[in-house]
């Protein structure tokens, strides 16, 4: 069996020990790794964490952070704060750990060279990548939208249809009954006087797809709510490295210190509990309109990054280190990660 083929029957083997599998999902995700290597690398941070040490090497010494683990081009979204600000960012932390720095950046510009359809030079995606970075370490904030971020909004509000889209969505979500410990968490996530209409079961997400995800809808002062919980698994980072602890880092990374967290975000029952509406989802590249991503757009995608590595405690060693390498080296890097990811992607359809 080739080395991809036994890491991926290994990671699900692990997966189907630490939540209940969604097998129909899991064969989804399956068909979808073959659709496109930008795909591939989405559905397979098992992978990514196991193999980047070896396929792109040079950065094992550089200093350590607390990282997002599976950065990449659509690894951003919205929410709102606890002062109802609407917030962009990175709003997915499966895969938080404490990782050298480097690799959050390089994941991210492989998948832009990646990502199907984006008109966008290698050098200048990583040119913008490392100033937003630098910025982001350097200044750290969270971009809210209608302050800073304003030129942002036509680029996440995801048209006229967002609305009915999302809708349409949770109401083609099945009835389910979730295990009686996150119907209750589920519950209590919501206003006291919220009346519950149903639960369903959700068939969402790129890596990871295949663990359970389940809906509330309520009824609540004139209108619906939706929650959700997501099976919480610990990050692939701790699968490749063998690690027996299982404590996510999750919180720590969304609540972190320069961040604008969403105060429905949380974790109760072994489950990601989160609010689900039209102004607060994860941004698809089909939303972003034009020729592709545009370099201003990795910039605030680099800042952020950058924003989320400053909470930690080496954020000066950070500092010198990136601004000491070579302009090229995330270009470089990026470019040899993108032929191991396209190499497992090639062996993968075969």
């Amino acid at each position: 069996m080739a080395s991809l083929e036994r890491d991926i029957a290994a990671y699900e083997r692990w997966l189907r020990r630490r939540c209940d599998v969604v097998e129909a999902d899991l064969q989804a995700k399956h068909e979808r790794m073959r659709r496109s290597a930008f795909d591939f690398l989405r559905a397979t941070c098992f992978r990514w964490a196991r193999r980047i040490e070896t396929a792109c090497p040079g950065f094992a010494d550089a200093p350590k952070a607390l990282c997002v683990g599976d950065s990449h081009a659509e690894n951003f979204g919205t929410w709102r704060d606890g002062q109802a600000r609407l917030v962009w960012g990175v709003n997915d932390f499966d895969e938080a750990a404490t990782t050298p720095y480097p690799y959050d950046l390089i994941r991210l510009a492989t998948s832009v060279r990646l990502a199907p359809g984006l008109r966008v030079d290698p050098a200048e995606a990583g040119a913008a990548i490392l100033a937003g970075y630098l910025r982001g370490l350097k200044k750290p904030r969270p971009m809210l939208l209608d302050e800073h971020g304003s030129w942002l909004k036509p680029w996440v509000a995801g048209g006229r249809n967002t609305a009915r889209k999302f809708w349409n969505e949770i109401d083609d979500c099945p009835d389910a009954q979730p295990p009686a410990p996150v119907r209750r968490a589920l519950k209590r996530s919501l206003p006291r006087d919220a009346v519950i209409l149903r639960y369903a079961s959700r068939s969402k997400g790129g890596g990871s797809l295949g663990r359970p995800r389940f809906i509330v809808v309520a009824e609540w002062q004139g209108g619906r709510l939706v929650h959700e919980a997501k099976a919480l698994v610990p990050s692939a980072w701790q699968w490749a490295r063998s690690e027996a602890s299982a404590r996510s880092r999750l919180l720590e990374l969304a609540q972190g210190r320069y961040r604008a967290p969403d105060p429905q975000l949380g974790i109760e029952s072994r489950h990601i509990l989160r609010r689900l509406a039209p102004d607060a989802h994860k941004v698809e590249l089909e939303d972003v309109p034009g020729q592709g991503l545009a370099a201003k757009l990795l910039e605030a995608m680099g800042a952020d990054i950058g924003a989320i590595h400053a909470a930690h405690r080496r954020r000066k060693a950070i500092i010198e280190d990136v601004s000491q390498r070579d302009p090229e080296w995330l270009n470089r890097a990026a470019e040899t990660a993108q032929r191991a990811v396209q190499r497992d992607f090639e062996s993968l359809k075969s």
